[in-house]
């Protein structure tokens, strides 16, 4: 099962530590997402606040 990082909101399917920022606290509580191609040229990834590319969680359930 899909995990989301509850500091970035990055998905993950395997591990428990978070590829992106590093942070350990992961939930199973998460809906929608939006997948990162190109950060540098994302609006999208601006607004949210995205620095790297991946699949993120519009929200997180905790």
């Amino acid at each position: 099962m899909e995990k989301a990082c509850k500091k970035c909101r990055v998905i993950i399917a395997q591990g428990d530590v978070c590829p992106i920022c590093g942070a350990s606290e992961m939930t199973l509580k998460w809906s929608g997402y939006v997948v990162i191609m190109n950060v540098e040229k994302s609006e999208l990834a601006k607004k949210l606040g995205i620095n790297a590319n991946g699949t993120y969680a519009l929200s997180i359930n905790a």
